[in-house]
């Protein structure tokens, strides 16, 4: 992207220097204004909603704290695992046991039971481990509270199900190329100079609230990419094109396996064998047992398997660095391991994604990582509103020619791009339009618009006397 001067006859011997930009940078100067001034709405809403969401742990301690903190807070030794769902089943009899997660520290153990008409969701009951008290249950999504399932669903997808789920992938499929144009035009313009660091001598006006837009941008560029690509790994299109990537490189999670030899006649495998309450409460003591002893000693939780003659599964779910997510299957019966599953040996695709998701919810980094993302979201914000500030500000103010708003940069400038541009972008344009269909189909769309409108402004003016 280069700017070009050339000498134009001006009165008398003088010439007057005039710098006219090159197609390219035409190009993304009109990209990046349509963007911000389309896209910006999605993009400030899931910056809000993004916001919310990274407070849950704490509105999850105040709300829930009844439920989530042993009364006992580890005075004494817990008791089995055992007693522990024998108390949660008296407290909720209804529902197949799915899961439990023993308590560590202060927190109550977690016991969790299935039932059809909850779908996806499921009653996590809440158990004193020193005590065995029933402190009260909850209606769970993967392990999330009310609260945050709720704010979950607001950041995904404003609860409008699968159709809401069109604007958070359409903010993350357009954040990226925003926030790199934005660094590229700011760059061109300071022609390296001052980036980081807005013009705080300018008068009030747009080049004041440009300065602030851009270094603030140029601040929040590296994290806006990570927010970017991490949130479309889980998105419904371009999560789809990256999970069949996973699919051909086979880069997903290890599938653990868990089946184990046939039981003796007239035995029980402590499985899932039959309908509720056919699962032997003393197998989870059994498999927490020898998990411990094979290296599990973080936060854990064991799933019970669906079918009999199925190991337990052992998961670690400690979402903070240096994480600890490794996972065995354990067969009751006869205390063996008999399948592992360490986060070491997945493939780097899948640990990559795994880490980029948990730090997109705040988890990786604990609190850090919660006020990161905070700062990221108040940040996106400001550059948000300093962009529709600065379109305001460059509107015309003469009496005879006012305007509500500033002039979009010039229409089809992308067609005085060199041939070979065209004929790589093209390509690129289907490319994208087939991995990220949020971005590629609206770019095609723009780019097609914006040579028509310009084409046939053009003509007008030529045939005008």
């Amino acid at each position: 992207m280069t700017i070009t001067e050339e000498a134009v006859p001006g009165a008398g011997t003088r010439d007057i220097t005039v710098r006219r930009q090159s197609a390219f940078g035409a190009l993304l100067l009109r990209l990046h204004f349509y963007a911000g001034v389309l896209v910006a709405p999605f993009l400030l809403v899931a910056a809000v909603t993004g916001l919310l969401y990274t407070i849950t742990p704490q509105l999850d301690a105040s709300l829930y704290r009844d439920q989530l903190t042993a009364a006992s807070a580890g005075d004494g030794p817990a008791l089995p695992l055992a007693d522990q769902i024998a108390a949660a089943r008296a407290a909720h009899p209804a529902g197949t046991l799915s899961a439990v997660q023993p308590g560590t520290g202060d927190a109550t153990t977690r016991v969790v039971f299935s039932q059809p008409e909850l779908g996806e969701k499921q009653h996590t009951v809440h158990v004193d481990p020193g005590t065995g008290r029933v402190q009260g249950t909850l209606t769970t999504w993967y392990g999330s509270t009310p609260v945050t399932t709720w704010l979950d669903d607001l950041h995904r997808n404003l609860h409008l199900g699968a159709a809401g789920r069109f604007y958070s992938e359409l903010a993350a499929s357009w954040l990226w190329v925003i926030a790199l144009g934005g660094v590229v035009l700011w760059w061109r313009r300071s022609r390296g100079r001052r980036l980081l660091v807005p013009e705080l001598s300018a008068k009030k006006g747009v080049r004041r609230t440009r300065s602030w837009h851009a270094a603030t941008g140029l601040w929040l560029a590296v994290g806006l990419l990570i927010l970017s690509a991490t949130g479309l790994t889980w998105s419904r299109y371009a999560g789809g094109n990256f999970t069949a990537v996973l699919d051909t490189f086979d880069a997903h999670q290890p599938e653990l396996a868990t089946a184990v030899a046939a039981e003796p006649a007239g035995g029980h495998h402590g499985g899932a064998a039959g309908p509720a309450g056919a699962v032997d409460p003393a197998a989870a003591d059994t498999v927490w047992s020898v998990a411990r002893q094979h290296g599990m000693t973080g936060p854990v939780e064991l799933t019970v398997p669906e079918e009999a003659n199925a190991a337990w599964t052992v998961a670690g779910i400690d979402n903070t660095w240096p994480v600890g997510l490794d996972r065995v299957a354990v067969d009751p019966q006869t205390s063996a391991v008999v399948a592992r599953s360490d986060f070491a040996d997945w493939p780097v695709l899948s640990q990559l994604s795994k880490l980029g998701v948990q730090a997109h919810m705040g988890k990786l980094f604990g609190v850090f990582n919660q006020v990161l993302l905070a700062a990221l979201a108040v940040g996106l914000i400001c550059v948000i509103v300093w962009g529709y500030r600065m379109w305001w500000q460059r509107r015309p103010t003469r009496a005879e020619r006012p305007a509500v708003v500033g002039a979009p940069p010039a229409r089809g400038t992308w067609l005085g791009l060199p041939a070979w541009a065209v004929a790589v972008g093209v390509p690129v344009v289907f490319a994208l339009g087939w991995a990220l269909p949020l971005f590629g189909v609206p770019l095609a769309g723009f780019l097609l618009v914006d040579a028509i409108v310009g084409g046939l402004r053009a003509r007008r003016v030529a045939a005008r006397p």
